[in-house]
């Protein structure tokens, strides 16, 4: 009876966790007990995820663990965890972030609710750890930051909130793609940097897997993407100047790698950080002999996609003539 005592004693005792440790955990809206016992196991909060769910089972609070990310204080059992998360936390902040936002667009949204600082943020997003464990090949996680709705405390770790985004990332990425991990480092970035042109191009969400095929099919032919997105990226984050209105004959000449009215190919990296409905389109796109595609209905969002140039200038004549 003694040897059981301490035996659960033990057990049920927080483990040593690192000193850099930063003592917050995550719970993704429709993880169940399973899932979390495993990963606060993994993390080091808990000695044993049999524990946890076994006081879960016994309690009969398997369902009812609130979603958000909370701060576990050092030393703390399985047990005042378990009441911890059933409890929910009460110093949450609810941070959305758009689609098609930048790194550097989400930095500053975090900065103004106070969780983070931009540059703590944008700091975190080019940490060699991060990018070593996701397998990123460029140089910052732009792209990997999934747009959703996060529920977080206030202030949070940067490094802890892009390590919770890219994780959502690839977790809504193997649902669109459960074969991702079968390509290469460089083709799995090309296609995220294809989606993030996508995410900043389309509107109405049936033309996304459409303009993704022009966009692959001029690649094909080595012909410049020629993507009005790429040169507002260069303006607005690079140049960090305020958003054109229109662009230009000289902002089309801008001599950057991100610019593909100037050279062909995609960008070096991501321009923004792609949702669901970009992703889909990059990975699934559709299949047509499209080259070009012009906006016909600024209302609906509906462009019209032509295969040949001089099909393109007659609806460039039609579409965007002055009235």
């Amino acid at each position: 009876m003694l040897i059981a005592a301490a035996a659960f004693l033990f057990v049920n005792s927080s483990p040593r966790r690192p000193a850099a440790a930063s003592g917050v955990f995550a719970i993704g809206r429709g993880e169940n007990l399973s899932d979390i016992s495993r990963d606060l196991k993994s993390q080091g909060f808990i000695r044993s995820a049999r524990l946890l769910t076994a006081i879960g089972r016994v309690r009969g609070t398997q369902g009812v663990f609130k979603a958000g990310a909370y701060t576990i204080p050092p030393r703390a059992t399985t047990i005042s965890i378990h009441n911890l998360l059933v409890r929910g936390s009460r110093t949450i902040e609810k941070v959305t972030v758009p689609e098609g936002w930048t790194a550097g667009k989400i930095a500053r949204h975090l900065e103004a609710l106070g969780i983070c600082t931009a540059t703590d943020f944008l700091a975190a997003t080019r940490s060699p750890t991060l990018l070593a464990r996701y397998g990123v090949t460029g140089d910052t996680m732009e792209g990997y930051l999934f747009p959703d709705t996060y529920f977080v405390p206030k202030p949070f770790p940067a490094e802890s909130l892009v390590d919770l985004m890219a994780g959502t990332f690839f977790a809504n990425l193997g649902r669109i793609e459960p074969d991702w991990k079968n390509k290469t480092a460089r083709g799995m970035h090309d296609a995220v940097i294809m989606a993030s042109i996508v995410e900043r191009e389309y509107q109405a969400d049936d033309e996304a897997p459409k303009i993704a095929s022009v966009f692959y099919n001029r690649l094909v032919r080595n012909i410049g993407l020629e993507s009005c997105a790429t040169l507002e990226y260069i303006i607005t984050e690079i140049q960090q100047k305020a958003h054109p209105e229109y662009i230009t004959l000289d902002d089309e000449k801008i001599d950057s790698p991100y610019n593909t009215y100037k050279w062909a190919g995609l960008p070096p990296g991501p321009i923004s950080n792609p949702g669901r409905t970009a992703l889909e389109a990059a990975f699934h796109p559709a299949r047509t002999d499209y080259l070009y595609f012009v906006l016909m209905d600024p209302q609906a969002g509906r462009h019209f996609f032509s295969r040949n140039l001089n099909e393109h200038n007659q609806a460039k004549y039609l579409y965007l003539k002055k009235p």
